[in-house]
């Protein structure tokens, strides 16, 4: 999608700090951090969020999530943990229109969220 900020990005007209890139994925890290450890892992192809995959995404969905978990262990987070964040519409947090997973870690995380 031309407007999509996250489209923009893994077209390359937006420069970000790649973390991992393949045919699918586009990791890079949020230039707004909320942890020491902030990524956000994009679907390459634009999915406007987690409630527009239909089982047709099931394999891209695997990807996001595997491709995320080797980063996790790539940035070191594995012995003392990390979470995943997947947020989905307005009242969910999400305020890109584009499907993306934040990984986060680096520090003790508090419970609940936010």
């Amino acid at each position: 999608m031309s407007d999509c900020l996250f489209c923009k990005i893994a077209a390359g007209h937006i420069p970000c700090t790649e973390v991992f890139a393949d045919e699918n994925i586009l990791a890079f890290r949020d230039i707004d951090p909320k942890a020491p450890t902030h990524i956000l892992v994009i679907p390459r192809r634009h999915i406007p969020g987690l409630s527009a995959m239909t089982d047709d995404d099931t394999d891209l969905a695997g990807k996001l999530l595997m491709a995320a978990t080797k980063i996790a262990a790539a940035e070191g987070l594995v012995p003392d943990g990390y979470r995943f964040v997947i947020n989905n519409g307005e009242d969910g947090g999400q305020t890109v229109g584009h499907l993306h997973l934040h990984i986060l870690g680096g520090r003790a995380l508090a419970w609940p969220p936010g």
